[in-house]
């Protein structure tokens, strides 16, 4: 089945507003009396995940292109503040959408996760820091595989073998990556850190404890890391060499095609809504590949242009 942009944004405008309708207690509250907004919750969060697709992290550009290229899909354009104000008060809203399209494939009841975290950089200069309202959440942290140092927040995900985000969190660097680890496996309400047969988590050294393996191991996790050295082979050698890479393409899509360290973020809502939009755009690209049949779920070629 051929599928391009207009497909995506459709299928996606449709699940979305059924799923708005089928759970109105989830909805974004309206008074009975006053005008009905012209844009609706649906077609703003389709909107939101079209931005991030095409590559406009700027939302004042993203507005001018979407009046002129995109009135066949959304009649009615609200201005740039409107926009944005609109897209920071669906965050819960977006949140439980990426779940939703999550469960509506079968991706994710396959035994193997992957765990992994990124830096999402949110100031360079030290007047940015001092002034900025992300102080006491954002913080200096390590990149180790880019072997830089930076201001800002650590994204944390757990994904399946596909690439498709199961679990996520935003924190501070300063945080150990175990705790937010295990927070992560307690705040699981869906199952989609479960399996029947047990779950095989694979995880980098930065993972390594014995207190968070065995934590792990009594919920039937089997984590599957790099040895310490002078400690005998472990076993899953063979999968953690063949699968450790993917989720390094996945932190890559954010980057490189998904601008998320170009978010544009200044406040804690405004931060945290601009990670979502990415999350749920790149959740919605495997959902739509999943159910049109497409051979590379993670491709975004058919939808960014």
């Amino acid at each position: 089945m051929h599928v391009d942009r207009d497909t995506l944004a459709t299928a996606l405008y449709v699940k979305i507003d059924d799923e708005l309708k089928a759970s109105p207690q989830y909805a974004r509250y309206r008074p009975v009396v006053g005008l009905a907004p012209q844009i609706t919750d649906a077609e703003l969060i389709t909107l939101a995940v079209l931005q991030v697709l095409l590559g406009y992290p700027n939302e004042a550009r993203w507005v001018r292109h979407a009046r002129a290229h995109l009135r066949h899909l959304f009649p009615f354009m609200p201005k740039q503040p409107g926009y944005n104000k609109r897209l920071r008060a669906l965050t819960s809203q977006i949140t439980r959408l990426i779940r939703v399209l999550t469960l509506d494939t079968d991706l994710w009841q396959h035994p193997v996760r992957i765990a992994d975290s990124t830096p999402v950089e949110c100031g360079r200069s030290r007047e940015t820091v001092k002034r900025s309202h992300l102080a006491g959440w954002a913080g200096y942290g390590y990149c180790a595989s880019h072997s830089r140092r930076f201001w800002g927040l650590r994204l944390h995900l757990i994904t399946t073998v596909h690439g498709l985000p199961v679990a996520f969190a935003l924190a501070t660097p300063k945080t150990d990556e175990r705790e937010v680890l295990l927070d992560l496996f307690d705040l699981d309400q869906q199952g989609l850190l479960t399996h029947p047969d047990g779950l095989l988590l694979i995880v980098d050294k930065g993972y390594r404890d014995a207190a968070t393996e065995a934590q792990l191991n009594a919920r039937d996790v089997t984590v599957i890391r790099p040895a310490y050295k002078g400690e005998a082979p472990r076993p899953g050698r063979p999968l953690l060499r063949a699968l450790r890479q993917s989720i390094e393409s996945v932190n890559q899509t954010f980057k490189g095609q998904l601008d998320l360290e170009r978010h544009g973020g200044r406040t804690i809502t405004g931060v945290t809504v601009r990670v979502l939009q990415r999350v749920l755009a790149l959740t919605a690209t495997i959902w739509h590949n999943w159910h049109t049949g497409q051979p590379v779920l993670r491709s975004l070629v058919a939808y960014d242009h």
